[in-house]
C-alpha cells in the first residue's frame, strides 16, 4: 500500500468547523473544534477511498496543493 497526500480545506462555520478534500468531491467532514473535523476528514477520507477501490473506481492523484500566504493589510 502506498502513501497518498490530498490538499484538505478546513473553514470555520457558524457551529464549528468543516473540511473537504477538492481531488475527492464528496469527502468531507465537520465539527465542533477543529481537532475533531481533523480525525472525521482522516476517517472520511479512508472510507472514501475504500468505496472508491471496492467500486472500482481509479483513486485519482493528489493534485491540490495549499499554503499560508501573508499580506498586510492596507486599511
Amino acid at each position: 500500500m502506498r502513501t497518498m497526500e490530498y490538499g484538505v480545506i478546513y473553514a470555520k462555520t457558524a457551529t464549528g468547523y468543516s473540511a473537504h478534500v477538492p481531488d475527492l468531491p464528496g469527502c468531507i467532514a465537520t465539527g465542533r473544534t477543529l481537532a475533531v473535523v481533523r480525525r472525521r476528514m482522516r476517517e472520511a477520507l479512508a472510507l472514501h477511498l475504500k468505496g472508491m477501490r471496492e467500486d472500482g473506481i481509479l483513486i485519482p492523484q493528489p493534485t491540490t496543493h495549499t499554503e499560508q500566504v501573508d499580506v498586510e493589510d492596507a486599511a
